[in-house]
């Protein structure tokens, strides 16, 4: 099968943050080969769930699809390796999206995309019901994490993963500083 690889960027992020952009310019350069998707994700948990969920099945059969994660997307990544045993790395990723996001109900509007919504209770509630407790297939996880990630508490995913491959840096923040070191050992990572 052809690799493929899935970017999924993270709350109000889209396909043009610089970590997706740094994974895309390395694939088109060094491995040509892999395809690479990295769709803008709907503002909702349920929507975004669905959209995602249609896209792997739409491609898992002709693909060997492989993730990256972000932030939120991180979170959504380990419950697509739940349902669908997928490779992914997790790049400082969202653990209790529906604690965190509690603070951002209301009007929102993505920096990237200008498009405005509104966050209510009833979002968390779909970002709570994609939880995955402990991870399936840890072996197909590596956590890259940050502990000056000023968004999100290291320690949860830290904690969350502990029993998945990790590399925890000192310092660093949310973007993951010099994220640029990691695209090949990522695709060798996921196998692709």
């Amino acid at each position: 099968m052809k690799p493929l690889l899935l970017y999924i960027h993270g709350f109000n992020s889209s396909p043009k943050s610089l970590k997706a952009t740094l994974m895309a310019e390395y694939c088109q350069r060094e491995r040509p080969d892999i395809r690479v998707e990295i769709p803008q994700m709907p503002c909702y948990p349920l929507e975004a769930a669905t959209f995602i969920d249609e896209l792997v099945q739409s491609l898992r059969h002709e693909y060997q699809i492989a993730l990256v994660g972000s932030s939120l997307g991180g979170y959504i990544s380990t419950w697509l390796n739940d349902r669908y045993q997928l490779p992914a790395v997790l790049v400082n990723p969202a653990v209790k999206p529906y604690e965190l996001l509690q603070d951002y109900l209301g009007e929102q509007e993505n920096p990237y995309t200008g498009e405005r919504y509104f966050l209510e209770p009833k979002h968390m509630d779909e970002l709570r019901q994609m939880n995955v407790a402990q991870p399936s297939r840890p072996e197909q996880l590596w956590l890259l994490q940050q502990e000056g990630d000023e968004v999100l508490d290291y320690r949860q995913a830290v904690e969350r993963y502990s029993s998945c491959r990790q590399t925890v840096e000192p310092e660093g923040d949310h973007s993951f500083v010099g994220f640029d070191r990691y695209p090949e050992k990522i695709i060798q990572f996921l196998g692709l």
